[in-house]
């Protein structure tokens, strides 16, 4: 449905991740425990060709992600995220879990191309029709995006993905969790004692650390769910 992505192709992934943002370490371990503990990712913003003005701006709101692979990550964290890497967290699923919710890539129309041309000529004709809320343009538009537009960046190499609402999972649905290395035992002993107390759910999938080599990546994520490689000491430092 998503098409091929091959172990032994570096630069496709079959995952979409959502980096969580904050300006410090200890805020952002607690931001990521906090949404693993609710099962949501919020939609906070609209985006989009259409996200000032569509009619109903809610409907333009999106839960943002990246297909980069894992251990590429560093080229968004060093623009999206603080520079002090135990401030890196996310949360993964396959892209095949997105697309089942309606999510998926955007389409990026530049600023001055009859692509987004003709994009902004949908929006001006749903605007004037008849039933301005019920035309179907209001459902593409979050979906594509104009880099350059009002003095924006070309931010295409971002290769982003969107799910328009709030986005709801299961422990079962997240593939990984992005996570600085000396953040994973806390985070393995808090979920163990969520799942023996029954007081929430327990992620048990692979934690990676996203300044981890490729091949560490890969062997983590081959690795039995539940089972990760033990720290060495001085580990994460």
């Amino acid at each position: 449905m998503i098409g091929r992505s091959e172990a032994a192709w570096h630069d496709m992934s079959g995952h979409v991740i959502h980096l969580v943002a904050a300006s410090t370490p200890r805020d952002a371990y607690e931001a990521i425990i906090s949404i693993l503990g609710h099962g949501t990712l919020e939609a906070r913003k609209p985006f989009g060709a259409a996200r000032h003005d569509a009619p109903d701006l809610a409907s333009q709101r999106c839960v943002c992600f990246s297909e980069i692979p894992v251990d590429q990550l560093g080229r968004i964290i060093e623009r999206r995220l603080p520079t002090d890497r135990s401030a890196w967290h996310g949360i993964a699923f396959t892209k095949t879990f997105l697309v089942a919710r309606g999510g998926g890539p955007i389409l990026y129309a530049y600023e001055g191309t009859p692509q987004a041309d003709a994009i902004r000529r949908l929006v001006r004709q749903a605007r004037k029709s008849a039933d301005p809320e019920s035309h179907p343009i209001w459902d593409l538009a979050p979906f594509v995006d104009i880099p350059g537009r009002g003095g924006t960046y070309y931010f295409e190499w971002e290769r982003e993905w969107r799910h328009v609402g709030d986005l709801r999972f299961s422990p079962e649905d997240v593939a990984f969790l992005v996570m600085p290395e000396e953040f994973h035992e806390a985070a393995e002993s808090f979920f163990e004692v969520a799942r023996s107390e029954c007081t929430g759910p327990a992620y048990h999938c692979p934690y990676i650390d996203a300044t981890w080599s490729r091949e560490r990546c890969a062997k983590t994520l081959r690795e039995p769910r539940g089972r990760r490689e033990s720290r060495s000491p001085g580990a994460g430092g």
